[in-house]
């Protein structure tokens, strides 16, 4: 299994190029998984189903399962949040896993840029920022550009630079 994310501000369109990216790398039969990191009061639950009832009451875990999907949800309630290498290991055997978040941790990134969004970019300070994806060639950028609209190309930084998760773990401790 090998690592890779997608970073940058909300709204630059990291969900809608991992979209994009998913599917390009099924359609070469690379198994793909993602993570990807939420707002602490993220809820994937609804009030008023069993599984939510359930985890209100003060289950730890709560495992939802039918023949279409499973889902596992885990209530931190005291426990700090898990760091990036205690997810990985979590997930099943998979080609390649695309990390969205988690802007501060060690692992090779594409930051997906829009300078319309008026934020600061993330490149100037994360090593780790391999490329910039973006509409348009940011100004004063000191890494590697691919346009949004290349897929190939950005299929193609991902897949050589993504790292075996043996790796991002020692980096990660």
């Amino acid at each position: 299994m090998r690592v890779f994310g997608i970073t940058g501000w909300s709204g630059s369109g990291k969900t809608t190029l991992i979209k994009r990216l998913i599917t390009a790398l099924r359609k070469e039969g690379i198994s793909v998984s993602t993570i990807k990191h939420a707002h602490h009061s993220f809820d994937v639950d609804q009030p008023g189903k069993d599984s939510f009832e359930h985890r209100k009451a003060g289950a730890k875990e709560v495992l939802v399962s039918s023949s279409n999907r499973w889902a596992l949800m885990h209530e931190m309630r005291e426990e700090g949040e898990p760091v990036l290498t205690d997810l990985i290991k979590k997930l099943s055997k998979t080609d390649l896993i695309l990390v969205e978040g988690f802007k501060n941790e060690p692992y090779p990134k594409l930051e997906v840029y829009r300078e319309t969004l008026g934020k600061k970019p993330l490149w100037p300070s994360d090593g780790n920022i391999i490329a910039v994806a973006s509409n348009s060639v940011p100004a004063n950028l000191t890494t590697e550009f691919v346009s949004l609209e290349d897929l190939d190309r950005i299929v193609a930084l991902v897949l050589s630079h993504a790292l075996p998760i043996t790796k991002i773990c020692e980096k990660l401790q």
